[in-house]
């Protein structure tokens, strides 16, 4: 495979209140689509070998139920950076991935998950795929960028969205 690819992923549906935002956990209906998720990813043969995860309880979570249903055997990398990432930060630690990480994963939160995803489209995919980013990112949507160089070179609009989908649980 030429290039690499990358998935950007807002958490799933989440349980509306917690003691602290960090520690809300998946809903029920959250863990099931994070679960087809992953499902989705491995019928189109994109599963995550790095994971950059926020440590939030629900993105972790929602890492979980997908590497599982994809059968991702990733490194991960969850940290509390990516909680309160912004989308800068979000690029930055996509641009340090290692050289040998050939598909990852950016599972974290709105508005940085949609604005990356934004951020990240040449415009030049498949018109209907192009139009799932930008009409929005809600819980449990995935896009699959295609890289054409070395993470380190990754620029704005310096992606090819190949896929968008939105886990249903």
């Amino acid at each position: 495979m030429a290039g690499r690819r990358l998935v950007v992923m807002r958490h799933a549906k989440a349980e509306p209140y917690a003691d602290d935002d960090h520690g809300r956990r998946l809903s029920d209906r959250g863990r099931a689509a994070a679960a087809e998720a992953g499902r989705y990813l491995a019928s189109v043969d994109v599963v995550p070998d790095y994971a950059l995860v926020s440590d939030a309880a629900r993105t972790r979570e929602t890492w979980e139920a997908l590497r599982d249903a994809s059968g991702s055997t990733a490194h991960e990398d969850v940290s509390r950076e990516m909680y309160a990432a912004s989308t800068a930060d979000a690029l930055e630690a996509i641009r340090s991935l290692p050289d040998d990480a050939r598909t990852a994963i950016f599972v974290g939160h709105n508005p940085t998950a949609g604005m990356l995803g934004h951020l990240l489209t040449d415009g030049e995919g498949d018109p209907e795929v192009v139009r799932g980013v930008l009409e929005g990112f809600p819980a449990a949507a995935l896009a699959v960028f295609s890289i054409p160089g070395e993470w380190a070179d990754l620029e704005e609009a310096g992606a090819r969205i190949t896929h968008f989908h939105v886990g249903r649980g």
